[in-house]
């Protein structure tokens, strides 16, 4: 006869790491896309070889933040996405740091590749 009695291993509170860091990582994500977008405006009086090197450097620069808050975003849907058991609560909990640190480094990074005027 099998056993009737199930094995719970659901972890309790699995849903507070998640949410924090989706707290965090969704407006910080939208306030540096926000501020990488208008910060192609700072050359806006700029001419000639000064232009060419901003305009060249934030073609660049740009594509690395979108790709950078994309990649926080979806380390913030794979902390959801993780199974709620026990087990995967380090993981959990590390995706779920990760995303919102991720924000602030990949704008450093922007603001390093481009060449301000």
């Amino acid at each position: 006869m099998p056993d009737l009695i199930l094995d719970d291993d659901r972890a309790t509170g699995a849903w507070v790491a998640p949410l924090i860091s989706t707290l965090l990582t969704l407006p910080a994500c939208l306030a540096a896309w926000f501020f990488g977008g208008f910060s192609a405006m700072a050359c806006d009086s700029c001419a000639g070889p000064e232009a060419d090197r901003f305009d060249s450097s934030f073609a660049v620069a740009f594509p690395v933040l979108l790709g950078g808050l994309g990649a926080a975003l979806l380390l913030a849907a794979a902390s959801w996405a993780l199974p709620w058991e026990r087990r995967n609560t380090a993981r959990r909990v590390g995706l779920a740091l990760v995303a919102p640190v991720l924000v602030p480094c990949v704008y450093v990074v922007f603001m390093v590749l481009v060449d301000w005027p």
